[in-house]
């Protein structure tokens, strides 16, 4: 037990710390991990329902955009400036406060879950993927297009001048100086991602071993036993869909208000396959692998970036950094999957072990 919370002393001021390291190198750094923390929040929820329900999901970063989209929308002068009557009611314009807003983006991505569970309670597998897989091209279709007859979203042009995080008189949009040493925006977001990430990592943890957890499980290994040993299939995969929503909700408010602008190009299939791949390269079902693939595959592609370019100037220009990086991405994934098929950090097999133990 000792053992155990000594590591999880020197992790926490680790992380604590570690802002303070990259900061040293440079802001980007610091960008770096704040989106690997943000995508951590993303993978953190998609598992409860890949990996705990079972149910393979394309289409989670719907809610991410569903959330993203809410807080700029209650956070940037764009209704203000479009209805007249917001502006009447506003004249200020309408700057939402945090303790509102998260809960908020929240509820509504989890609402936006259960009515995607809703109508795929009997598909299973690939049916059930590529239905959710069109659920999140909706989505973005719908933001990109809600800019006439009457203009919602803004359509392709996004949000803009979304209101930076602000709490107690804080404005994590500015640097803070502490005693001659400057807090830069981007490290206290650091720290405000973090205490979400824990918090998330914290509930997620605490539903796989309560009775839902191990519901969702038996839901994920054989569907008609837990139906014929009594469990309610039904409401614990509506349950599944709109926990894990939340998650990708909230994240979505962070990205909005981290990144100022917002605008449908963010939430591309390709960034649900991402986040899909964060759970199954980390390890389907296991809280600490799936929190290990999320910040390697977020962090990657930006690391990746400083290999690519001394890599084209060696072929004289000939392959496209970009083109390139994708291709070093592409290469680890498949040498992690050949080396560790069931994931970085899988969960502990425990049948092999009672096996063993006989």
């Amino acid at each position: 037990m000792n053992f155990t919370r000594t590591h999880l002393i020197i992790g926490a001021i680790g992380l604590l710390v570690l802002p303070l390291i990259l900061q040293s190198f440079g802001n980007a750094w610091v960008r770096i991990a704040d989106v690997a923390l943000l995508y951590v929040l993303l993978a953190v929820g998609l598992n409860i329902v890949v990996g705990y329900a079972g149910l393979l999901d394309l289409g989670f970063v719907a809610f991410f955009a569903v959330g993203a989209y809410m807080f700029g929308l209650m956070a940037s002068p764009h209704l203000t400036d479009t209805f007249p009557a917001f502006a009447a009611m506003f004249p200020n314009g309408l700057h939402t406060p945090l303790w509102l807003v998260i809960p908020l983006g929240a509820g509504l991505a989890g609402l936006f879950g259960i009515l995607l569970g809703a109508p795929t309670l009997k598909l299973r597998g690939d049916y059930l993927a590529i239905v959710t897989l069109g659920f999140g091209e909706i989505i973005r279709i719908f933001l990109n297009n809600l800019d006439h007859p009457i203009n919602i979203t803004n359509g392709p042009k996004g949000l803009n001048q979304i209101d930076s995080i602000t709490f107690f008189g804080l404005d994590l949009g500015k640097p803070l100086t502490i005693g001659g040493f400057e807090l830069a925006s981007v490290t206290l977001y650091y720290y405000l991602f973090l205490v979400l990430v824990v918090f998330s990592v914290i509930i997620s943890h605490r539903l796989e071993l309560s009775r839902i957890g191990r519901a969702w499980m038996a839901i994920r290994e054989d569907e008609i036993a837990a139906k014929a040993m009594g469990i309610n299939t039904r409401n614990m995969k509506l349950l599944a869909f709109g926990m894990g929503a939340t998650f990708g909700g909230v994240a979505g408010v962070m990205f909005g208000a981290f990144q100022g602008f917002v605008s449908p190009e963010s939430f591309s299939l390709m960034e649900s396959v991402m986040i899909v791949a964060m759970v199954v390269l980390g390890g389907l079902g296991h809280l600490p692998g799936v929190v290990l693939g999320a910040v390697l595959l977020a962090a990657l592609p930006e690391v990746l970036r400083y290999v690519a370019g001394p890599l084209q100037a060696m072929t004289d220009g000939r392959l496209d950094a970009a083109i390139l990086r994708q291709l070093l991405i592409a290469l680890a994934m498949i040498v992690i999957m050949l080396m560790r098929p069931r994931g970085l950090w899988p969960a502990p097999d425990h049948g092999k072990s009672l096996q063993q133990s006989r």
